[in-house]
């Protein structure tokens, strides 16, 4: 993708260019993030969760930090956390 560029307006707003909200699937409303990396500013489609969100809903429980677990344990995981956030009360 070749460089694109946008002007900040006297207010700080800066407008996306279209071909980058297509990409991101960026619609009126959408949220990103800038985070920095060393000497850039790398701009991305905000999510829902984090992987630290991920992390404590997984191994909140543990006061250790948490081991190596198998992509298997980390499904299993997962689904006991969604079975128990969902269930009917």
């Amino acid at each position: 993708m070749k460089n694109m560029e946008s002007e900040v307006t006297p207010q700080g707003e800066v407008a996306v260019p279209a071909g980058i909200r297509a990409k991101l699937g960026l619609t009126s409303g959408s949220k990103i993030e800038w985070c920095e990396r060393g000497e850039e500013v790398v701009v991305r489609r905000a999510t829902k969760y984090s992987s630290e969100d991920i992390r404590d809903a997984l191994f909140a429980s543990h006061t250790l930090p948490p081991c190596a677990r198998t992509l298997e344990e980390m499904d299993a995981g997962i689904r006991a956390l969604m079975r128990q956030k969902h269930a009917r009360r």
